[in-house]
């Protein structure tokens, strides 16, 4: 019989999605079978599942933890914002409409029997679910069809573990508050609180620990220091993009405009492991740095807006400049759009129907279509024939004279394109840096011979999961968790 446990934070970017991913591997390692589960989900850093659907990176990341393939039921709603007010609305892996943030909340409470049918089936075949919330359980103000904190918890009936982040600061005011200001039934739920991000002398903490466990009558787990390791692993959202670039190591560059509705940003992580290279993201405001080697254009969530923004920060022009002296320009998915000649948006899939002029470096033409591509591939890069495994994640089609020079074979289809000069390249494959034998061809001599990227990731899971096995009770908190039959 399957047991639930579920991890809520006193605020975003507190470590939720680590923890279970941990735990995950942490239980995986004991023998149990596992899965990771969030109702409701705010990224455009996804990943395409192996039933054909689309989820969260960072649910992707906690099935490999667990030692599973990753599934719609993961994430059953994911919300990939497309503008300041809006997102597109993913349920059980598939695109259903784009809408204002006021009509989804409007609405959102419908999805919950399909939330719940997603955990159901999860349930079925596993020892343990665990349950990742979202954002902030003491967001009051959104608590009234909630389905991503406590409206899923008091719907499925499952016990809640309360994580605060220490190094911001006020962690025992910011647990102490949120089991004051959420309703009373809900607080009911939260059997135990767990400190995170610690760093110096655990110790010094016991008597917070003692104090949060005498004013909330709850265990108080950890503290759980900081795992440094965790920078090796997928980032979740576009927080992390925050350091990207910030401190110089003297390497290579790889310059990356940071476009406003970047999506899949993760295609970065293993260039940015490569030690003889800097991948430096160019903020708003900022020039792409003359000495850049390559330009990478990556994914975008609303590719004509996001082209829109190009061009606002002068970015075709330097990217024309790098083009002139001898550099190379790669376009992944949305930004491979971009390099051609034109992007047209007929039915409005992205905003306002019309066509954009692309920045002409690649003779191809895109028009967007409402039905997305999802695809996980094995491809082989043409120019190398290194194999290269990654997935496809878009929405329209790119024909034109370049694609008689593909970038990559999927089977023998051709896939991508290529300018004449061979300096100017676009893919929609997502993923494939990760390939080590691709990634040193491409990047050259200056690439590591040494670097393993997914067994880097692998180690770094069995790293995390050791890492909690030595700073948590782990059988005092797996007690916690309960049968799901209550939920049902």
């Amino acid at each position: 019989m399957a047991k639930a446990l579920m991890f809520m934070g006193t605020g975003s970017d507190v470590g939720k999605s680590l923890i279970v991913a941990g735990l995950c591997r942490a239980l995986a390692n004991r023998g149990l079978a596992v899965a990771p589960f969030k109702p409701q989900n705010m990224s455009n850093n996804a990943a395409v599942t192996a039933d054909g659907g689309e989820i969260g990176r960072a649910q992707a990341l906690q099935a490999r933890a667990a030692r599973r393939a990753p599934v719609t039921a993961m994430n059953p709603v994911l919300l990939k914002p497309e503008g300041e007010t809006g997102s597109q609305v993913v349920v059980r892996g598939r695109r259903r409409a784009s809408l204002s943030a006021r009509q989804y909340w409007a609405g959102r409470a419908q999805l919950l029997p399909e939330v719940l049918d997603a955990f159901a089936e999860l349930a079925a075949d596993t020892n343990y679910v665990l349950i990742e919330g979202a954002g902030s359980a003491s967001e009051v103000n959104l608590r009234e069809g909630d389905i991503a904190n406590f409206g899923f918890a008091r719907a499925a009936d499952v016990p809640v573990v309360l994580i605060g982040d220490i190094h911001r600061g006020g962690v025992i005011a910011s647990i102490v508050g949120t089991l004051a200001v959420v309703e009373p039934e809900d607080a009911l739920l939260v059997k135990a609180c767990l400190i995170n991000r610690f760093f110096g002398d655990p110790a010094l903490f016991e008597a917070g620990r003692a104090f949060l466990a005498e004013r909330t009558g709850r265990p108080c787990f950890g503290p759980v220091p900081h795992f440094a390791d965790a920078a090796r692993l997928p980032a979740e959202d576009a927080l992390a993009l925050e350091g990207y670039g910030k401190t110089r190591r003297g390497g290579r560059v790889i310059a990356v405009p940071r476009l406003p509705r970047i999506a899949n940003f993760d295609d970065l992580d293993p260039l940015r492991a490569e030690p003889d290279f800097d991948v430096v993201l160019v903020q708003p405001g900022e020039v792409i740095p003359a000495d850049a080697e390559i330009v990478l254009l990556p994914g975008s969530k609303a590719t004509r807006a996001d082209l829109a923004a190009l061009r606002a920060n002068g970015w075709d022009i330097d990217i024309l400049a790098h083009h002139r002296r001898g550099g190379i320009t790669l376009g992944i998915c949305g930004g491979y759009q971009m390099l051609g000649r034109t992007i047209a948006d007929p039915e409005g899939i992205e905003g306002t129907p019309g066509a954009s002029e692309g920045l002409g470096l690649l003779d191809v033409e895109t028009v967007l279509r409402p039905t997305k591509t999802l695809r996980v591939e094995q491809a082989r890069h043409a120019a190398t024939g290194e194999r290269v495994a990654g997935y496809h994640m878009h929405m329209g089609e790119t024909l034109g004279p370049d694609r008689a020079r593909p970038f990559a074979h999927v089977g023998a289809a051709a896939e991508g394109a290529v300018s004449a000069d061979g300096r100017t390249m676009g893919t929609y494959l997502h993923g494939l840096f990760a390939a080590d034998g691709f990634r040193r061809a491409f990047l050259g001599r200056a690439a590591s011979p040494d670097l393993a990227y997914e067994t880097g990731i692998e180690a770094a899971l069995d790293g995390l999961a050791r890492h909690l096995e030595t700073h948590l009770d782990l059988d005092a908190l797996l007690a916690l968790a309960e049968p799901v039959e209550r939920a049902q």
